[in-house]
Order: C-alpha cells, then sequence, then structure tokens
C-alpha cells in the first residue's frame, strides 16, 4: 500500500526521484500514465495487470470505453529507476500533467499520483477538495467510513 505525500524537483531531462518508501514497494519495471484531474497515475506490474484485465473486460462497442482505453493505454509507458532512485517522466505525459519544475508525489493505496506542485496545491484550495462534504456524500451514497 502507498500512503503519504513527498515534494520533489524535476531535474532539466524530465527526471524525478521516487520516495524511497515507495521505490521499495514497487514493482521494476513499473507503468505510468495519464490519470484524472491532470495528474498521472503510477502502479506496480501486479497492479497494472489488474487494470489491464478490468479493461480488457470493457465493452468496446461502447464508445466511452473505447475512449477511455485509447487515452489510458496511448500514455503508458513502462519505466524503470536508475541507481539514484530517479525516473523518467516522459515529455507527453509532463505535458498532460503540465508538469514543470516542481512535483507532489503521492501514494494514494493500490497506486501513486504525481502531480505538477502548483496544481496540486490549488486543486486541495478547490471546492472539490472539502473532506466534510466529501465524507458526506460517500455515506449518502452506501460507502460509510
Amino acid at each position: 500500500m502507498f500512503i503519504g505525500e513527498y515534494n520533489h524537483s524535476v531535474d532539466a531531462k524530465g527526471r524525478v526521484s521516487l520516495p524511497s518508501r515507495f521505490r521499495e514497494a514497487l514493482s521494476d519495471p513499473f507503468y505510468i500514465t495519464r490519470g484524472f484531474e491532470t495528474c498521472l497515475f503510477i502502479y506496480d506490474a501486479e497492479e497494472w495487470q489488474k487494470m489491464d484485465s478490468k479493461l480488457s473486460h470493457l465493452n468496446f462497442t461502447a464508445r466511452e470505453a473505447r475512449n477511455f482505453s485509447r487515452m489510458f493505454y496511448s500514455g503508458a509507458m513502462e519505466i524503470s529507476c536508475d541507481k539514484q532512485g530517479r525516473f523518467l517522466i516522459p515529455p507527453q505525459l509532463r505535458s498532460f500533467a503540465k508538469i514543470d519544475r516542481e512535483v507532489v508525489i503521492l501514494g494514494v493505496s493500490n497506486r501513486i499520483e504525481v502531480w505538477d506542485k502548483q496544481h496540486w496545491e490549488d486543486y486541495m484550495a478547490s471546492d472539490a477538495m472539502d473532506y466534510d462534504e466529501l465524507s458526506e456524500a460517500l455515506n449518502q451514497s452506501g460507502v460509510e467510513i
């Protein structure tokens, strides 16, 4: 399980240090792809296989399923860390996530998210992240916390 929030810099080549706690739990190689809310998702090999299995069962005649699969897989890359624990964020994914010089790397249970630092701060300050309202909405939908 991945948990926590870590701030890191992006070097001139687009490399970022992966927190050591995450490196210890992550497969080599691992997978990076487009996420939601303009962030990137990182999955270890086992979780990637689970996602692949779920997506392979989508009805490909449904436009939304085809579009989602295209977005998810076309942005995906198999990645490894170098000896210093850095990984390269491919240019097209840096562009998608609007990543510039600083990132926030989050552990979110079975995946890791990579956010541009300013975008993360804006997101956390937005109405979308009202913790009390989110909890209430989950309770109303039958998920008790």
